[in-house]
């Protein structure tokens, strides 16, 4: 396997996302690109009572057609970091780690942050941090449309693009039972669930 690998910022990027950042030593996360609507920079989906939820981060509107996304702010609007928290605590409350874990998370919903990219990466640091991954982060500075290892679009929630070196690998959760197991979710699904286990997963996702 190369050593890099090119990403977009994700909102508590799905498991996928979380197998690249354990496999590649050199992590580009894109900064320069214009921001795309309907993805994972801005959403996450979880494993509630009723099945997949989707949990959407809500932005102002740009003021211009295209807008970078490191510039997209975040919109106070719908009170919906109090609405994330109690879907988080709803989804994973039973769940073997989430009481171990619920300290780290709950200030993010706590906090206002000013901008997407912002609140995103540290979210993503702390995830790292409890996974105990490593890899180094680079921010790019400009757009390239044409890269090795690019994922930045293909990790997307609806019509994902082909990553035939991924394999959604099956482990607890909650509601199992009720709906079988969904794969792909976000990383905070396999984390709450599985604990420090969760990187034995990450590192046998890959085919």
């Amino acid at each position: 396997m190369d050593t890099s690998v090119y990403l977009s910022t994700t909102y508590l990027g799905p498991v996928q996302q979380y197998v690249k950042l354990y496999h590649y030593p050199e992590v580009y996360i894109e900064t320069a690109e214009n921001y795309i609507k309907q993805t994972y920079r801005n959403r996450c989906t979880i494993a509630g009572a009723n099945g997949v939820l989707p949990l959407t981060v809500p932005i102002i509107k740009p003021d211009t057609p295209k807008c970078l996304t490191k510039d997209i702010r975040i919109s106070d609007h719908g009170n919906w970091r109090h609405l994330h928290w109690n879907a988080l605590v709803s989804a994973y409350g039973l769940s073997p780690f989430f009481e171990y874990y619920e300290e780290d998370f709950a200030p993010f919903y706590q906090k206002k942050y000013e901008f997407l990219f912002d609140f995103n990466e540290e979210l993503r640091t702390l995830i790292c941090e409890l996974l105990d991954i490593q890899p180094t982060i680079h921010y790019t500075d400009h757009y390239e449309s044409q890269l090795p290892n690019d994922f930045r679009e293909s990790i997307r929630p609806r019509h994902p693009g082909d990553d035939a070196s991924f394999r959604p690998l099956p482990y607890y959760q909650v509601f199992r039972e009720r709906h079988g197991f969904l794969p792909n979710l976000s990383i905070v699904d396999l984390l709450f669930n599985m604990g420090p286990e969760s990187l034995l997963v990450l590192r046998d996702a890959v085919i």
